[in-house]
């Protein structure tokens, strides 16, 4: 599915919309350059979850874990993952083996490590907005 997305705004209503159509258990993999809005999408499923506090992405922390509705999301940005090895070190895999939601970004960096995607999101700058492709790779 392609579409486009005129503003911040949209993005965040974008997310939203996954909050209600999300499994309990998934993960999927944000793709697209600085600024392209990942952590924008996130929010807005977080907010649509019912999360008030502040949404930032993980860049320096590598992992944010939010617990909502007795749903666990867990936001990873691995941008700064030097070697991919390092995933292991923090026990990435224990992640992926909990009933939750996991939002990854920059997964390119994780390979070998990190479980295949139920969804794919590539976003990318497109004039003031953003467009947007969203790939199912399972039927969760």
């Amino acid at each position: 599915m392609k579409t486009y997305l005129k503003d911040t705004e949209a993005t965040e209503q974008f997310g939203a919309k996954l909050w209600a159509e999300l499994p309990t258990k998934c993960v999927i993999f944000l793709q697209g350059d600085l600024g392209a809005g990942k952590t924008t999408l996130v929010r807005g499923f977080l907010r649509a979850a019912g999360y008030t506090g502040a949404v930032k992405s993980p860049t320096y922390t590598l992992v944010e874990e939010y617990t909502i509705a007795g749903r666990k999301i867990f936001h990873f940005d691995l941008y700064r993952v030097a070697d991919p090895e390092e995933l292991e070190w923090i026990g990435i895999r224990d992640y992926f083996d909990q009933d939750c939601v996991c939002f990854i970004e920059w997964p390119d960096m994780g390979k070998g490590f990190l479980p295949e995607p139920d969804r794919v999101i590539s976003l990318a700058t497109d004039g003031n907005g953003r467009s947007l492709e969203l790939h199912g790779n399972s039927q969760s």
